[in-house]
């Protein structure tokens, strides 16, 4: 008698955020990638909201990025803030009303051909797997133009990728997870 064929797992879904015990989430600092003391600081901030347009009070946003050179950290720790080492890697909670902010800088550009950017994933309840999405800085149309991402999308939908500017030079991305003005959430396959 010959042995069954080994049976392949399918994958299972990711698990809901939480519950959190109080260790390293969050933790001092978490949400500075710099101090704002720092030349060139300034800051990300934004609203999530679900696809009724009211907030989301829990969810929690982490970023990576490159510094204003486009270098990509190497550098180990991010957990141990020390006011002045760039390590590109913040998290963030939302407020009660939805609102989450970090302190950082401009991205620069790290490979040829992509517009400069910030990748930023979203946890929150409800949520099976976390959401994967880019921040594009607003300025530079001739690289949003070619940058290959967005090239991909309808004109439509490639602005809930991008950024717009303050006055001040900060930053505001708002996130809907949902609905009319959804942002494009990307897919990582096997992943």
């Amino acid at each position: 008698m010959s042995a069954p064929a080994p049976t392949r797992l399918a994958a299972t879904p990711g698990h809901t955020i939480g519950p959190f015990y109080g260790y390293a989430l969050p933790f001092p600092g978490d949400h500075e990638l710099v101090a704002p003391t720092h030349a060139g600081a300034l800051r990300l901030y934004g609203r999530v909201t679900d696809g009724h347009g009211d907030p989301i009070p829990d969810a929690l946003l982490e970023i990576w990025q490159a510094d204003e050179h486009g270098a990509v950290s190497q550098r180990p720790g991010s957990l141990h803030r020390d006011g002045y080492t760039f390590t590109g890697w913040g998290r963030a909670a939302a407020d009660a009303t939805g609102y989450y902010s970090f302190t950082t800088v401009n991205p620069g550009v790290s490979r040829e051909g992509v517009a400069a950017f910030i990748s930023l994933v979203v946890f929150a309840r409800g949520l099976l797997n976390k959401l994967h999405t880019r921040i594009y800085l607003p300025e530079d149309d001739e690289a949003l133009a070619a940058d290959p991402l967005l090239g991909s999308l309808p004109e439509d939908r490639r602005r809930t990728l991008i950024a717009s500017r303050e006055a001040n030079g900060d930053l505001r991305f708002d996130l809907r997870l949902q609905g009319e003005d959804e942002t494009v959430f990307l897919s990582y396959p096997g992943a």
